[in-house]
């Protein structure tokens, strides 16, 4: 008896946590976009996730996603971004400079990103977590200390690709939650907007990445 109770707790609670992770809510379902939030842990900040498919193939939006030097043609308020260190075709670091609105100051980061792919599902992910030490603090910007996120691009058929982004970020400094909360739904559905306009331009198609297996 007392083994079927312990039984039933501890599926209880096993279900309960299941459903916590993925209490996403829906904010919006245009244009092929589906952008949702969901709380975390304490924080008053929302988490964002992001869901869309793209005619693509795999090499093809992964070369753009790891090219940060062309960041500022697509993604939403990005200012200033450059390579700080490329360690491998598989892992880098770079620096970020991310407009924010006025009387606001802009923001900055680090990121160290890594890239990898399952070779059953020959699904990639995308990690780009926030680090410290690379580059000093700068006058009149606000230092982003914590920032994850994550691309998770599954191949459907030829040359197209689901993709699912998440984003969990606080921008620092004293800013309204809800301006926060606002300004990182708006920016990524309008990045993901930008990122298919510039996988349709043909001008711009990449060729094969040897690390990608299509």
């Amino acid at each position: 008896m007392k083994k079927i109770l312990f039984l039933f707790c501890f599926l209880l609670v096993a279900t309960a946590c299941c459903f916590a992770q993925d209490d996403w809510k829906l904010r919006s379902d245009k244009d092929g976009i589906k952008s949702y939030s969901r709380k975390t842990g304490d924080s008053k900040i929302n988490a964002i996730k992001l869901e869309a498919d793209f005619a693509t193939s795999l090499s093809g939006i992964v070369t753009v996603i790891v090219d940060v030097s062309k960041y500022d043609e697509w993604i939403y308020n990005s200012k200033n971004t450059r390579l700080l260190k490329q360690v491998s075709p598989t892992e880098l670091y770079y620096y970020a400079e991310i407009r924010f609105p006025w009387p606001t100051s802009n923001r900055d980061f680090v990121s160290h990103v890594t890239i990898s792919q399952n070779p059953q599902s020959k699904t990639v992910t995308i990690n780009a977590t926030n680090v410290t030490g690379w580059e000093p603090i700068k006058k009149n910007l606000v230092r982003i200390e914590n920032s994850v996120g994550k691309w998770i691009i599954t191949p459907v058929g030829k040359n197209h690709v689901s993709v699912l982004y998440e984003l969990q970020v606080d921008p620092g400094g004293d800013l309204p939650v809800l301006l926060i909360n606002s300004f990182s739904s708006t920016g990524m559905v309008a990045t993901f907007k930008n990122l298919r306009r510039r996988l349709e331009r043909t001008d711009l198609a990449p060729g094969a990445l040897p690390y990608i297996k299509e």
